[in-house]
């Protein structure tokens, strides 16, 4: 299984990016697919995963910003991030379950 990313870049406090992430390879039709965070000095964190069923979580701080949602027959799963804050910047990396696959990480710069 590998998973593509892209979308990432540098946007201004209060833009917008949308990121995308492709799974290919033999995947299991029930499934969470997800994307988590790394900044700098910090650790791999949690932002929104949403289920093959369409159950979805956020983190807190995501919440009413980010939108995340997928498309089941291209196997992808994307992130709408609206007004974002310079503490958004991180590699974000997009995620498979079962049994745990993971994205090569795409950068988000976001200035003030």
């Amino acid at each position: 299984v590998q998973l593509q990313a892209s979308g990432g870049g540098l946007v201004q406090a209060g833009g917008s990016l949308r990121l995308s992430c492709a799974a290919s390879g033999r995947i299991s039709s029930i499934n969470v697919m997800g994307w988590y965070r790394q900044a700098p000095g910090k650790q791999r964190e949690l932002v929104a995963t949403i289920t093959s069923g369409g159950i979805i979580n956020y983190a807190d701080s995501v919440k009413g910003r980010f939108t995340i949602f997928r498309d089941n027959g291209k196997n992808t799963v994307y992130l709408q991030m609206n007004s974002l804050k310079p503490e958004d910047t991180a590699v974000y990396y997009c995620s498979l379950l079962p049994p745990g696959y993971w994205g090569q990480g795409t950068l988000v710069t976001v200035s003030s």
